[in-house]
């Protein structure tokens, strides 16, 4: 068997005159296939191999030797030479419009070839797009949300929140003065069991001297919500399934409690996750709300000659005071200790007492499912129906956007969340003009 004796003669690279090893079967620099001149002892040797028959015609072009002046040899341009190949044999003319390679034809077909790990290992991963301040909008955002360069805080999602779902809408909003929004709502559409239409608005406000009080209302408002969807397309009881939704509520935030993300969090002063719930169904002739805490339900018929009513009485010391006998309802409200609640859902809460109550409303109208954001800047009957929009029963969103509004046009003290349903429920694939 041939060992390939005639590459040991080999000194440098016929490519790139690279120096070369004895054995060497490719160039280490440019990797010229040395196999291929095993054929050819002369080359291997060192001379150059005979011109092949036809080739000693050919006039192949030589350098120009330098002369005494300083002046460079003239440079040979590819497009003024006649092309010729090594055997003797003509090239059509160069093409003077550009240059062309002329290459072995190439196969159709290349074989896929795997990437080395290693070299993906290396590759950095993409950075994420970098977030720019909305205040100064130069600065870079950090992880807490706070800018790099002026210290604005940034927007949370939860900072201002729309949502509209058939013919009911609900809008959120931090407020003015708070740094994040610890409200929560749900809106949902569905069908009893009968087929009528069914539409329900769940709305809550985390107590602000618990322990994570955003993560409470929003946990309690997609339980109730849940269980809704869930309990009245199977022939519950419209008020029944309320109350199920609220023991299901309570679960959710007492749930918390034993996360470590409250333990986390946990300060001296503060309690456990909690937060207060609202709601209401309406279906094509029953009104159904239920409540824990002091956010409210008010009743506004579209015939605003009627009179409206609020639908909830509120778990707060004042309600307390107002129904012992003790205090007028003015009074009560005008006292510093009127918003403190005495029923909330949370696992530190006394024992839950879930309030529901059943309506039948004999004429059209909306139902305003707000919490003490709201209800602070129209606290009675006649005043949140002076502020709802007279076609809100036709444009939820923009009526409870008109309601939003309000509150943080009279000082947006706390966050404000409301929700809109008209009453009776639509029928089912009905929207808001």
């Amino acid at each position: 068997m041939s060992q390939m004796p005639q590459q040991a003669a080999l000194s440098k690279c016929p490519s790139c005159a690279e120096p070369l090893q004895s054995g060497d079967r490719f160039c280490e620099k440019c990797g010229y296939d040395l196999s291929a001149l095993a054929d050819t002892p002369a080359a291997v040797n060192g001379t150059a191999p005979p011109p092949p028959p036809g080739a000693a015609d050919v006039a192949w072009p030589g350098a120009s030797e330098p002369d005494s002046s300083d002046t460079p040899a003239a440079v040979h341009l590819p497009a003024d030479l006649q092309g010729s190949a090594s055997d003797g044999r003509g090239r059509p003319p160069a093409d003077h419009g550009g240059v062309r390679f002329d290459r072995a034809p190439e196969p159709d077909e290349y074989p896929l070839q795997a990437p080395d790990p290693r070299i993906a290992a290396e590759q950095p991963a993409p950075a994420e797009a970098a977030k720019v301040c909305v205040a100064c909008r130069a600065g870079r955002v950090d992880h807490d949300g706070y800018c790099e360069n002026c210290g604005h805080a940034q927007p949370r999602e939860r900072d201002h929140m729309e949502q509209e779902c058939g013919p009911i809408a609900a809008v959120s909003d931090r407020g003015l003065r708070h740094h994040r929004n610890e409200d929560a709502f749900a809106v949902g559409c569905t069908a009893l069991a009968d087929g009528s239409p069914a539409v329900l608005a769940i709305v809550c406000d985390g107590v602000s001297s618990a322990t994570r009080p955003d993560d409470a209302s929003l946990a309690a408002s997609r339980a109730a919500s849940d269980t809704l969807l869930a309990a009245l397309p199977h022939g519950t009881h419209p008020q029944q399934a309320m109350h199920e939704a609220i023991v299901a509520a309570s679960r959710a935030v007492n749930a918390l409690a034993g996360e470590p993300a409250t333990a986390r969090e946990h300060a001296p002063h503060q309690n456990a996750p909690a937060c207060t719930l609202v709601g209401a169904v309406i279906t094509s002739g029953l009104l159904v709300v239920g409540w824990v805490g002091d956010s409210r339900v008010y009743w506004v018929p579209v015939d605003r000659s009627a009179p409206p009513a609020r639908l909830t009485e509120d778990d707060s010391w004042a309600a307390q005071m107002v129904a012992a006998g003790l205090m007028n309802e003015a009074e009560a409200y005008a006292d510093e200790r009127a918003h403190a609640i005495t029923g909330w859902l949370g696992a530190d809460a006394y024992e839950l007492e879930p309030h529901t109550a059943s309506f039948k409303p004999d004429r059209p109208g909306v139902v305003v499912v707000c919490t003490d954001g709201l209800w602070n800047y129209a606290e009675a009957a006649e005043e949140m129906a002076d502020v709802v929009p007279l076609d809100a029963a036709v444009r939820p969103l923009h009526s409870a956007q008109v309601l939003v509004g309000h509150a943080l046009d009279g000082g947006g003290h706390d966050n404000v969340t409301v929700a809109v349903l008209p009453f009776p429920a639509p029928p089912m694939g009905a929207g808001s003009a």
